[in-house]
């Protein structure tokens, strides 16, 4: 008589599959996550506008200087009621997956180290780029729960927080993420252009907007908040997309929650 023998792998035998000996819970990939959390603050921004625009024009063209205008700013209609609700619960559920992503980003830096060069500048550049993410989010927060008609000069100064902490997260980004490649995959060196582009773009859009801000706020020349409101939406837009080049740096990867359970060998 011939005896079989079952054979169960035990847990400090190596799995084909990752997840063999694991019960899941919960599986999302990352590509998802990014596509949820940078459209639901992009389409709410744009339905605000919409909104905003067509029912409550005189209330977001409003400004101290009362000359003519067209486009009103992110802060004018995401600071009427109901557009406010909207966005801030757009925002709330926005921080969530945003704070995850920061700490991806930051495993991932940390586990492709070795490959750097000068290990000790790039450690710096990746936990300064793990923190500037964080306030930036932070700022985002501040900035959309203290709206500009409740509390303008804390408004402006969180406002001013985002933009520096949102653009110094980028070039450390860019820096961080081209220290630990020394070789590319295409996706990455399509990330890594995709990001510079945006990089730009914003550091463009920044400087237009400060300069029209000035010929608004001081010398309120005719159409230079419309100017400085379309520079902060390509601004935010912008934002937005070098946030979303994530799912070319993780086009495969997924969130798991899963649980070990213990394995018998039997002979």
């Amino acid at each position: 008589m011939t005896t079989k023998t079952a054979v169960v792998k035990s847990v400090d035998e190596p799995a084909d599959d990752p997840l063999e000996n694991m019960l899941l819970f919960f599986n999302l990939s990352i590509r998802k996550l990014a596509f949820v959390g940078v459209s639901l603050p992009l389409i709410t921004l744009l339905t605000c506008l919409a909104t905003a625009y067509v029912f409550q024009y005189d209330d977001v063209h409003e400004t101290h200087c009362r000359v003519y205008n067209v486009i009103p700013s992110i802060s004018a209609i995401t600071g009427v009621t109901p557009q406010t609700y909207m966005w801030r619960i757009a925002v709330a559920f926005h921080v969530g997956p945003r704070m995850v992503i920061a700490q991806v980003y930051y495993n991932y830096f940390i586990n492709q180290m070795s490959k750097a060069a000068d290990k000790s500048t790039t450690y710096i550049l990746i936990n300064l780029c793990y923190w500037l993410n964080l306030i930036e989010i932070a700022a985002i927060c501040g900035v959309t729960y203290i709206s500009n008609r409740e509390n303008y000069p804390v408004h402006e100064k969180i406002f001013i927080l985002f933009m520096l902490s949102s653009l110094l997260y980028m070039i450390v980004m860019i820096k961080t993420f081209n220290k630990v490649h020394k070789t590319m995959t295409e996706h990455q060196r399509l990330s890594y252009t995709i990001k510079k582009i945006l990089f730009t773009v914003c550091i463009t859009s920044t400087f237009t907007l400060i300069i029209y801000f000035i010929k608004h706020r001081f010398y309120c020349h005719d159409l230079a908040f419309t100017w400085f409101a379309l520079s902060e939406y390509v601004l935010a837009v912008s934002n937005m997309a070098f946030h979303f080049t994530i799912t070319l740096d993780f086009p495969h990867e997924q969130l798991i929650v899963a649980k070990n359970f213990p394995t018998l060998k039997m002979d």
